[in-house]
C-alpha cells in the first residue's frame, strides 16, 4: 500500500519528533518535526522509492505537509 511505503520512507528520512505510526494521514508533518532540510531528503527518498520525479510546481511546502498530501502528489505522478 502506498501509504505504508510513504510512512516507511518518512520514518527513515523525515527526522520527526514523533513516531510515524502515531500520525493521522492529515497531521501536519512540519508541526511534528519535519524541517526544510529533512523535506529535501524525504523528497529524494520518495523519488527513489516510487520511481518518480517531483516537477518544479510540486516543490513546495504544501506537497510535503502531510502523509495525505504526499500520497496525493504520488498518485498524480504515477497515474497512467
Amino acid at each position: 500500500m502506498v501509504e505504508d511505503e510513504i510512512r516507511a520512507v518518512l520514518a527513515d528520512h523525515g527526522r520527526l519528533s514523533v513516531d510515524v505510526g502515531a500520525l493521522a494521514g492529515g497531521d501536519d508533518l512540519y508541526r511534528n518535526g519535519l524541517t526544510s532540510h529533512a523535506s529535501v531528503d524525504l523528497m529524494l527518498a520518495l523519488e527513489e522509492q516510487f520511481g518518480i520525479e517531483f516537477p518544479p510546481h510540486m516543490l513546495r511546502k504544501a506537497t510535503f505537509q502531510s502523509i495525505e498530501s504526499i500520497q496525493s502528489a504520488i498518485a498524480e505522478l504515477t497515474k497512467a
